[in-house]
């Protein structure tokens, strides 16, 4: 039988040029293994962060919990909220907004500990809005749902994977957990694996952006205002997030942990969901959106820590040139503390 739309003969779903292709043998070998090694890979990842977390102040912020109140009212507030605004303004499809609001109600990623860490976050309060937006994903993400895509889709066709969003937060404890304990009984180890760890943080970042690119190719052609959404959306998320938790009165390395939990979302966890509930018609229009997502909001990540750099370049030779600024520096430190080392609990 001849095929005059240009896609391959084992192609599910043709529309044009556009074609999703059934998945070969090689790929999903392929997709098996790089699960494992990415799945190995996070968990040495969020151990090793767990290695520069202090147990009595992460407990802090657990029992006054300011800062992570601040990050939920972001990460289920803000974000589900802007994804409608942007799917409105722009006028995209039914199935595409579902889609695009799915991805703003996922908690937050693995990533935004490791960005968190190398911009001198609040590395407690980063995982302790993580482990707490995961968590609460599993009441939150349907509420958000229901609320914002009752317009366009029946009540229950979307599918929420209750193991997936467990596995992700088994995943993300267990490993924090280990490095919490290794980081108080052996602090000098703690340090030399949590080098190892941000450098193996590099690696699953840049991992998570290309493996999409490698198992997905059969998605060639996705309508250019979800690209745009796609580039705006994380960057509504970094600004908004900080804004309102400057609003809120944390210290500026805080307000830079919040904005990274708010802007970076777990896109693997938005893609089970997507597999999960659309048809493979659908599935052509917007599968790949959140690898779309993952790719912008790691760039400008990249762009924000290049700035912060060179801020903090700049402000050490401005502390040599003019030494009463750094006189200055010590007074404020509450609000610029040292290089990872502003762990204190939110008063």
């Amino acid at each position: 039988m001849n095929n005059t739309t240009g896609c391959s003969a084992n192609a599910s779903v043709c529309e044009g040029a556009s074609c999703v292709v059934s998945e070969e043998n090689v790929n999903a070998i392929l997709s098996t293994i790089l699960s494992v090694v990415l799945t190995i890979l996070l968990a040495l990842v969020m151990f090793s962060m767990g290695c520069n977390v202090e147990i009595k102040k992460f407990l802090g912020h657990i029992k006054q919990p300011w800062g992570i109140t601040i990050g939920f009212l972001c990460q289920f507030g803000i974000m589900p909220l802007t994804g409608f605004v942007l799917s409105v303004a722009f006028g995209i499809l039914p199935v595409q907004a579902v889609v695009v609001i799915i991805m703003g109600c996922c908690p937050g990623g693995a990533s935004s500990n490791v960005v968190a860490f190398w911009v001198d976050g609040d590395m407690d309060l980063s995982i302790s809005m993580t482990t707490c937006s995961t968590l609460l994903a599993l009441g939150m993400m349907p509420l958000c749902l229901f609320l914002y895509t009752k317009t366009w889709v029946e009540t229950g066709s979307i599918v929420i994977p209750y193991d997936s969003i467990g596995i992700s937060l088994v995943a993300l404890v267990i490993p924090v957990s280990f490095g919490m304990y290794v980081n108080n009984k052996w602090p000098r180890t703690a340090k030399i694996i949590l080098k190892i760890g941000s450098i193996a943080g590099a690696v699953l970042i840049v991992l998570i952006a290309v493996v999409g690119g490698i198992l997905y190719q059969s998605a060639w052609i996705i309508e250019p205002r979800l690209w745009i959404i796609g580039a705006l959306y994380p960057i509504a998320g970094y600004v908004l997030g900080f804004f309102l938790a400057r609003i809120a009165g944390l210290p500026w390395y805080r307000c830079r942990t919040v904005a990274l939990e708010t802007g970076m979302q777990n896109s693997q966890l938005c893609s089970t969901i997507v597999q999960l509930s659309f048809s493979p018609e659908d599935l052509n229009l917007v599968f790949v959106f959140p690898l779309i997502y993952s790719v912008f909001q790691i760039a400008f990540a990249g762009v924000l820590l290049g700035v912060y750099y060179a801020f903090r370049k700049c402000q050490r030779k401005s502390d040599v040139e003019f030494p009463e600024n750094k006189d200055k520096e010590t007074q404020s430190e509450s609000s610029s503390p040292k290089i990872n080392g502003g762990f204190q609990p939110d008063s």
